[in-house]
């Protein structure tokens, strides 16, 4: 009959159907042990290559942080008004009722203000930076909201620039000072190779549909005034370029730091500063500029009025708002952000197109020093043509950090089952017994990860101590079977059934059924992170 029976050792009731499918598993171990291990490497080939990478799992923490980029040089005024519009957008987006506190900081932060640039940094007029956070349990999604954001700012200020910047402290932690997820660096002797060089890396990752808020970190085009000085009618005027400088210093800026000049109040014995400049509307001009009197030195010049026009020409000009230097080389940064993808699957997107793109840059310099050489040569000249510098890059941000700590617990996951395997030969003395109890760690891996893909989580570092978790309860289990069968083994023989169905009684309550399961229900919030 199929009523269930009592085994021999007292356990939890078995089936005949039972019975039959542990015996034909027994007699076909030759087969079902290959197709065992077969089976697990194809389903953790097929999963890992639709399995999310992250360093934690995403968190919902109701805040956002959001810088802006006006054009380059654009007055901190209109940078003002600016923000006071975003600020106007968002509310109207998110609902003004569900906005809980906003926090803005417009321009860069006064010199003689102590306040750490690791903690805020700006570049300029043109930049704010603004925190919103939103009330709990508004029901918004903030990676949501921050997609609509992207559309409404892209079509409402077609001129700025914005990047939406971590606003949890993990997020902050782990981008190690990048103020994005992503952020690439080009290295080089040369600055304009440079910004030819990130350029290609901005088009090949602009072909990335996952890649937002892409944009050159540093002011490349500032907009200034070039002054050129006439030596020669500078010198027939009785002034030098020297005294122009500090004649057009102290009227575009101040006094303060060309010649220091103090006024002591009589009364208190208080020394005050005193500065003198033009006032800034009246020089909104090239022609205010040239208008700048220049100071003369002695001689038959003094006291004649001399001005900037009379002694250099001015004109409107571009320059680097910024110069930032890794080991004495310029370098120029990319910053991004990831939306609608892992960042394990993005890193391997980034990975391969600034392969091809530096490979494209080594061949195209290669190319271009292979005909200045053959023209050279045509030209008579012997002398060795010297090889362009190669340009460098780095990737920065949370993808050297993720890749990182990947490695360090994938490999201490397999030194982890290597050490319990050299221990289980130990205990048991025998390296078949122990590499029984081992090979449950394929199956364990396998769950763990369609548990994730079932549920929707990632790997990350949570996730990952859940599967060491659950490796550990599940070895703790086989050493319970492998045990006890190799003790009925020896009781009753090789070829007799019993102790495998003896044993196998133990791994109904081992897995979570009937009245032993309840211990391992909790691994499922840790696996899932």
């Amino acid at each position: 009959s199929d009523a269930p029976k009592e085994s021999e050792a007292g356990l939890t009731p078995r089936t005949p159907k039972y019975e039959g499918l542990v015996s034909a598993a027994v007699h076909l171990r030759w087969l079902v042990v290959p197709a065992y291990l077969v089976v697990c490497g194809l389903t953790l080939f097929w999963a890992s290559g639709r399995l999310g990478v992250e360093i934690f799992p995403t968190v919902d923490a109701g805040e956002f942080r959001l810088r802006f980029r006006a054009p380059d040089g654009t007055h901190i005024d209109k940078t003002e008004q600016i923000a006071l519009d975003i600020l106007d957008t968002v509310k109207q987006k998110v609902g003004e009722k569900n906005v809980a506190m906003t926090l803005g900081y417009i321009g860069t932060v006064p010199a003689s203000f102590p306040i750490n640039a690791v903690y805020h940094f700006s570049r300029g007029p043109e930049e704010g930076l603004l925190r919103i956070a939103l009330k709990p349990n508004s029901g918004i999604s903030t990676e949501a909201m921050k997609e609509e954001l992207r559309r409404e700012f892209r079509d409402r200020f077609p001129s700025v620039r914005f990047s939406f910047e971590p606003a949890d402290i993990i997020s902050e932690v782990m981008s190690f000072g990048s103020p994005t997820p992503i952020e690439i660096a080009a290295r080089g002797g040369n600055l304009t190779e440079n910004r030819e060089y990130i350029g290609k890396v901005q088009t090949a990752l602009g072909k990335m549909p996952a890649i937002r808020d892409m944009q050159v970190v540093q002011s490349l085009d500032y907009p200034t005034v070039e002054i050129k000085v006439d030596r020669e009618k500078a010198g027939m005027s009785g002034t030098t370029v020297s005294q122009v400088t500090r004649s057009v210093v102290t009227a575009t800026s101040s006094s303060r730091f060309v010649v220091p000049n103090y006024w002591p109040d009589p009364k208190t014995g208080i020394g005050y500063q005193v500065q003198v400049e033009i006032p800034q509307p009246q020089l909104d001009s090239l022609e205010d500029l040239g208008a700048v009197p220049i100071q003369r030195g002695s001689g038959i010049h003094a006291g004649q009025s001399l001005l900037l026009r009379d002694v250099a020409s001015l004109a409107n000009a571009t320059t680097p708002g910024e110069y930032d230097r890794y080991n004495m080389k310029r370098e120029i940064s990319l910053t991004a952000n990831i939306a609608g993808d892992d960042l394990g699957a993005v890193s391997q997107q980034i990975t391969s197109a600034l392969t091809a793109v530096a490979k494209q840059d080594a061949e195209a310099k290669a190319q271009a020093h292979k005909e200045a050489a053959e023209k050279a040569k045509a030209a008579g000249n012997t002398a060795p043509i010297p090889k362009p510098a190669a340009i460098s890059h780095e990737l920065r941000g949370q993808i050297p950090p993720l890749r990182s700590i990947m490695n360090g617990l994938g490999i201490g996951l397999l030194l982890a089952i290597l050490v319990i395997f050299l221990m289980l030969s130990a205990n048991f003395q025998s390296w078949r017994l122990a590499f029984v109890t081992v090979s449950t760690a394929p199956a364990v891996l396998t769950g763990v990860a369609l548990s994730l893909l079932l549920t929707g989580s990632t790997l990350n570092i949570q996730s990952f101590i859940g599967a060491i978790m659950s490796l550990g309860v599940a070895m703790a289990n086989a050493i319970l079977l492998v045990t006890f069968a190799e003790e009925r083994r020896r009781t009753f023989g090789v070829r007799d059934v019993s102790p495998a169905l003896d044993s196998s009684s133990l791994a109904k309550p081992s897995i979570g059924k009937f009245q032993s399961g309840a211990d391992t229900h909790a691994l499922q919030s840790a696996v899932y992170g």
